[in-house]
Parts: C-alpha cells; structure tokens; sequence
C-alpha cells in the first residue's frame, strides 16, 4: 500500500487485513493525520489487494473508495465479498497475528466503491496529479496510476511480481492484454516503479524492470506455447509449467495450489488461442 501525500492523501492499494495494526502504526509515525486521508484507490480486486480496505472505510472519516466500474461490479458480489472476507481472515491466522487484529478491532465487512475511474482519466487529488491507466490482462478489473511529477507507476501486478532477481508474468485473466499492458506502460518515463508485492524499484531499477517484465512475459509465454503443443492437454501442460517454475526454487511465493490455479488461468487462455490458431 502507497501513500501519495499533498494538501490531502490517497492511499494506492488496498493490501490485506492482517497489515492493518502496522499501517496504523506507520501512520502514527510518519505524523499523518487520519483525517486528511480522503481516497483510496484499487488498482484491482483481488483479495490480497483490497483487505484493508473496509476497516479503513469504516474508520477513516473522510475517505471515498475509487476503483474501476469492473472492481465495483465485482465487490458488489456477495460471493466475491465473502471469499474476500474469508480468505483475509484465514490470512490473519496463518500469520499468527490474530491478537494483534483483535486488539487493532480490524473490520472485515463488504467494500463499497464510492466512485470509479477508467484509463485516460486525469485527477488532481490533494494538488497532485495522476493519470489513470488501463491495465487489462492480469485482471479483468486492472488498472495502474502514473504521477509526473514523481515519474512514478504504481503499476499493481500488472506490471508484473517482482521475486528475487525475477519478475513472475502475472497475466492471470488474459496473457495477451498482458502483454500489451506492459507495452503501454513501457511508454511512461518511470523513475519510481511501485508494484504491491515485495517492495519498490528506483534509479536505474526502475527504469529498467519493465523491460525485464516484458522478456518475462515473452519466456513464460513460450514455456506454456511449448508445454501445450507437447501435450495438447490444458491440465497436462499446467503440471509441467508448474514443476518448472518450483523446482529448485526455495521458498517460492506462490503456494503450489495458487500456482496452479494461476498458472490455470493463464494456459486455458493460451490453450484456445493456439487452437483458435490452428
């Protein structure tokens, strides 16, 4: 989650509950006052991107929740409200930090988008500009936000995870928008590139991890090419993409049924566009 601070602040992410009791925390210590926190934007709806997000509606007096018309459509679900609600808590339990939320009164309850943005969209919150991008590929409901003056992307997942010294190409929903996803964003002059996982990239790291999101894109999308013309078989081609990603690898961030669920999503995608190929 990213604090863009002018006259008033926009927090960018929505992150996940169990980080609640340490925002808090690092609000106080950086001498922000809660009350000239007046938005909040989603850059998609993923449960690990939107946890915080209606303990901070529900405590926050002034703040407005923004996000595309597709993440609205998809809170407004009560099942995509509940699986949300549900796996933020068992996150909250797998960290131990059930205490600590407890004692923080974290509220876990269905997000409400007060207002939507779309790509091409320029604001000025709090005196700064942002210009909203579409971002289509890791999630239906994906976007990113650039601000000038900072020449910084906050570019979510999809502009890629970062790992170690590699970048995971996250194009869940739809690899080829993924790709040009990262095209686009290969267009902005970027000194400060902000993902929501594993930290931020500056300098000379920033400048280049585009570049290096887009060969990502390029070898996993060979790798899956590859496995399905071998197999012909979408959950054959998934196994095989799977081990090669996780063997060798120690400790990787994915747990291997999110891995394959991901990696899923991504070789049905390919797997009818090759067909549709012939």
């Amino acid at each position: 989650m990213h604090l863009v601070r002018g006259d008033e602040c926009t927090i960018i992410g929505g992150g996940m509950a169990y980080v609640v009791p340490a925002l808090l925390e690092q609000l106080d210590q950086y001498g922000i006052d809660r009350e000239s926190i007046t938005r909040l934007l989603i850059l998609h709806a993923h449960f690990d991107h939107v946890g915080a997000v209606s303990h901070l509606q529900n405590t926050l007096p002034n703040l407005r929740v923004l996000g595309s018309a597709r993440a609205k459509e998809l809170l407004e679900r009560d099942d995509v409200a509940k699986s949300i609600i549900d796996m933020n808590r068992g996150m909250i339990a797998a960290n131990g930090l059930e205490a600590e939320a407890e004692k923080a009164g974290v509220i876990l309850d269905p997000i409400r988008v007060d207002e939507t943005v779309t790509g091409g969209d320029f604001v000025t919150w709090g005196g700064v500009d942002l210009e909203i991008i579409d971002a289509p590929g890791h999630s239906s409901c994906s976007i990113a936000a650039y601000m000038p003056v900072e020449k910084a992307l906050f570019a979510s997942d999809g502009g890629g995870i970062p790992f170690g010294d590699t970048i995971f190409a996250a194009g869940n929903s739809n690899f080829t928008e993924y790709q040009k996803t990262l095209e686009r964003f290969a267009e902005y002059d970027v000194e400060i590139h902000l993902p929501e996982h594993y930290g931020v990239f500056t300098g000379e790291d920033a400048r280049t991890f585009m570049g290096r999101s887009i060969e990502s894109a390029k070898e996993t999308r060979a790798l899956l090419e590859d496995a399905y013309a071998k197999t012909g078989d979408v959950t054959e081609s998934v196994h095989i993409v799977v081990e090669t990603f996780t063997t060798g690898a120690d400790g990787y961030f994915l747990p291997r049924p999110v891995m394959e669920m991901v990696i899923g999503q991504m070789m049905r995608h390919i797997a009818k566009t090759m067909d549709a190929a012939g």
